[in-house]
C-alpha cells in the first residue's frame, strides 16, 4: 500500500493517475476537498498530518509514503499556517513512518530551500541555505521541513528529497502555478526581465517514482527542466492558446511600486494582495538551475521538452475549462 499526502495537489493528483497506471494500491490522503479521481484501487482519506492520533491509523500497513501536503504562500500574515503545517506537519509525517515501520519515504520539497545568495552560477545541490531577510517565510518552513526529513534519515528512515523548480501543469488555474496558464489565457499584458526554472508535472511525477522504485536514499536532487525567462513562457502559452502575448515590461522600479500598493490594499480590504515583496523581487532575478545530479542517478530519464509540455497543458486546460 502506497500513501499519497496532499493528495488533491498539482503533483499529488497527477501522481495518484501514474501509480494506479502501475497497478499499485494507493491511499490518498486530503485535508479538505479531494480530486475527481475514482478507482477500485485507491482509498481516499479526509485527514490532517498535524493530527498525530489520526495519522496512526493512516500509516497502518503503508510501505511507501509520497509527501506532497504544503503550503504554498508568500503571504506574510500566514507565516504561522505555513511554518505549522509544513514544518510540523512534515515532522509528524516522519515520525509516522518511523513509528510504522515504512520503508520509504519521498518528500517534495522545493528549490527554494537551496541558497541563493550572491550566486550568479546556475544553482544545484551543492548550495547551501544561508540565513537572512532575503528568503521568503515559505522558503524557510520548506528549508525546516527538509531538515526533520534529514533526521529521520539519521534515525533510521529511508528517504529521498526532491527539490522542484515551478511545476507547469493543468490543475485549477485559480491557484499555484497553474494561474500563469489563467493570466496567459486573459490577454495578461505585463512580463518581467526575469529568469527561472519550470518543469512538468509529468516528469516531476516520473523522478519520483523512478527514486521511489531505486535504492537511492539519503540524497536531495534539483528537478529541473528548463531555464526560461518569464516573458519567453508567458509567450509561448499565450500562442499555444492563440492569445495575445505579454508586450508591457515591468520594470524594477514599477515593481516595487506594485507590491506596496498591493501590500496597502489587502491591509485595508482583509484579502490577499495579488503581488508581495518576495514574489515582485524574485520575478526580477535570472536565476538557473544546475540539473546535472538527476540525470546521472536516472540515466534512463529525459526531460519534456517546454514546447511539447505548454502544447499540452494548454490542451488540458480547454478541455477543462470548455474555453
Amino acid at each position: 500500500m502506497v500513501l499519497v499526502t496532499g493528495a488533491n495537489g498539482l503533483v499529488g493528483s497527477h501522481l495518484i493517475t501514474t501509480l494506479l497506471a502501475q497497478g499499485k494500491q494507493v491511499k490518498a490522503l486530503y485535508h479538505t476537498s479531494r480530486a475527481n479521481i475514482n478507482h477500485q484501487n485507491l482509498t481516499w482519506q479526509q485527514g490532517d498530518i498535524l493530527d498525530i492520533v489520526a495519522l496512526e491509523e493512516v500509516f497502518s500497513g503503508i510501505e511507501q509514503v509520497y509527501h506532497c501536503a504544503a503550503i504554498v504562500s508568500f503571504y506574510p500574515k500566514e507565516k504561522y499556517v505555513l511554518h505549522k503545517t509544513n514544518v510540523e506537519g512534515t515532522a509528524n509525517v516522519v515520525n509516522a513512518c518511523l513509528e510504522a515501520g515504512v520503508k520509504k519515504l519521498l518528500y517534495v520539497s522545493s528549490v527554494a530551500t537551496l541558497g541563493r545568495a550572491g550566486i550568479s552560477e546556475p544553482i544545484s545541490e551543492r548550495n547551501k541555505w544561508v540565513d537572512g531577510n532575503h528568503n521568503s517565510e515559505y522558503a524557510k518552513s520548506k528549508y525546516l521541513a527538509e531538515m526533520e526529513v534529514w533526521r529521520g534519515i539519521g534515525e533510521g528512515l529511508d528517504a529521498v528529497i526532491i527539490n522542484p523548480s515551478i511545476i507547469l501543469g493543468c490543475s485549477d488555474w485559480t491557484k499555484g502555478s497553474a494561474a500563469i496558464f489563467k493570466n496567459a489565457y486573459n490577454e495578461f499584458p505585463w512580463y518581467t526581465i526575469g529568469t527561472n526554472g519550470f518543469v512538468d508535472v509529468h516528469d516531476v511525477v516520473t523522478v519520483m517514482v523512478s527514486l521511489m522504485a531505486s535504492n537511492i536514499s539519503a540524497q536531495r536532487f534539483v528537478v529541473s527542466s528548463h531555464n526560461l525567462s518569464y516573458q519567453a513562457l508567458f509567450t509561448s502559452i499565450a500562442e499555444a492558446f492563440h492569445k495575445k502575448p505579454p508586450y508591457k515590461l515591468v520594470t524594477p522600479f514599477l515593481a516595487e511600486i506594485v507590491w506596496r500598493i498591493e501590500y496597502l490594499k489587502a491591509k485595508f480590504t482583509g484579502g490577499k494582495p495579488l503581488l508581495t515583496k518576495e514574489t515582485a523581487r524574485t520575478a526580477q532575478q535570472n536565476i538557473s538551475y544546475n540539473n546535472s545530479k538527476l540525470l546521472k542517478a536516472l540515466p534512463d530519464f529525459k526531460y519534456t521538452a517546454i514546447s511539447t509540455s505548454i502544447k499540452r497543458i494548454c490542451k488540458e486546460f480547454v478541455e477543462m475549462y470548455k474555453l
